[in-house]
């Protein structure tokens, strides 16, 4: 997986569905990027995390630990700019964590990492020249650096698509190699 930015920002739904994959902390070590979350996704996804039940408790863990490791970075709103694109995006996608995430990546010129179809076209029409990627195409670039077997990387797609209640849409360009592996 190439990644053109120096950083990318994770979406909650992103970081939902990557720690369901149980192997969030490997997934992170193989991207070329500094990877980083919103202060904003950060409060509330990591409460999402720890209500999710004993056995999801790990993603929390594995979501402290990749913080605590320097994997995964928190960043806040650095300028007034920032902050004005937060509350106009908010109008426009309706959540905040979307906006937080688009405001400091469109601002920064940064990566975005979401699997929300509203953020991805907003994104794109704001920002076309930044790019933007989903959870599978951040799992199949795992995937790849680590030469997975297709067993594994089965069990894998299978753990997000039960845990994070993740299915890629019908246009998505990597439907055929979800639906290739998981059948």
């Amino acid at each position: 997986m190439q990644i053109r930015h120096s950083h990318i920002v994770l979406d909650a739904c992103c970081v939902l569905n990557l720690c369901a994959s149980e192997n969030f902390i490997e997934i992170l070590k193989s991207i070329p990027a500094q990877v980083v979350v919103t202060e904003i996704v950060r409060e509330r996804e990591l409460i999402t995390l720890q209500r999710l039940g004993n056995e999801e408790n790990e993603a929390a863990l594995q979501f402290e630990t990749a913080i605590a490791q320097g994997l995964l970075s928190i960043v806040d709103f650095e300028s007034e700019s920032e902050e004005d694109a937060f509350v106009n995006y908010a109008f426009e996608l309706g959540d905040d964590g979307e906006s937080a995430t688009c405001a400091i990546a469109i601002q920064r010129g940064w990566a975005i990492a979401t699997d929300d179809k509203k953020a991805i076209s907003f994104s794109q029409e704001e920002a076309p020249h930044l790019q933007v990627l989903s959870t599978l195409e951040i799992i199949k670039g795992w995937s790849e650096v680590e030469n997975l077997a297709s067993t594994k990387l089965r069990s894998v797609l299978s753990a997000v698509r039960t845990k994070g209640r993740y299915k890629p849409h019908r246009n998505h360009p990597l439907l055929s190699w979800w639906e290739n592996l998981m059948q």
